[in-house]
């Protein structure tokens, strides 16, 4: 399914999976896909005013940072020395079940997770149109599911969405 994917929409999906791994998460959920966009940065929209920093303060990504932190230990700087290289997008791959086709599983080398509902409609609304799927088009997967929360990180981020929708060229509903 990366077949089309940019390398920056690959990277962003992928951090996102790494993140949802590393929270202890059973499946890989939209805020975890909106936080993966927000550390990736698959564009240059100056409208998208969120900085990661805004936008993890917003999602539940576990504790294990500041437990570890009490103990005197980085966790970051154990991922870079346990995890050099291994988050490169073209070492995973997403795929459907053909036995379950509603099911979509991110596998890599720190681990495979499947995707959430909300998060599977991200991809399935990124890849609707034809064309090479670019953070963007991620934007307006995660913009186009108001119940994901999406919609309302960014806000509450600060992020002015009319001008975000406008910039990404992300469609919207015409009224008569």
């Amino acid at each position: 399914m990366f077949d089309r994917f940019t390398e920056g929409a690959r990277r962003a999906v992928v951090k996102a999976g790494i993140l949802a791994l590393d929270a202890g998460r059973s499946a890989l959920d939209a805020d975890l896909m909106l936080l993966g966009v927000a550390e990736a940065r698959p564009f240059s929209l100056p409208s998208f005013t969120a900085s990661a920093a805004d936008v993890r303060a917003r999602v539940d990504v576990g504790d294990a940072r500041s437990l570890l932190a009490t103990f005197g230990i980085d966790l970051d700087a154990v991922h870079r020395r346990t995890r050099t290289g291994l988050d490169a997008p073209g070492l995973w791959s997403l795929r459907r079940s053909r036995v379950r086709p509603l099911r979509v599983t991110l596998y890599g080398p720190l681990g495979e997770i499947p995707l959430a509902m909300h998060a599977r409609k991200v991809i399935e609304v990124a890849r609707w149109r034809p064309g090479p799927v670019t953070g963007e088009r991620l934007l307006w997967g995660l913009l186009a599911d108001h119940a994901n929360g999406a919609a309302t990180i960014l806000r509450d981020a600060g992020v002015n969405l009319s001008e975000l929708v406008r910039e990404a060229r992300i469609p919207t509903r015409r009224t008569a």
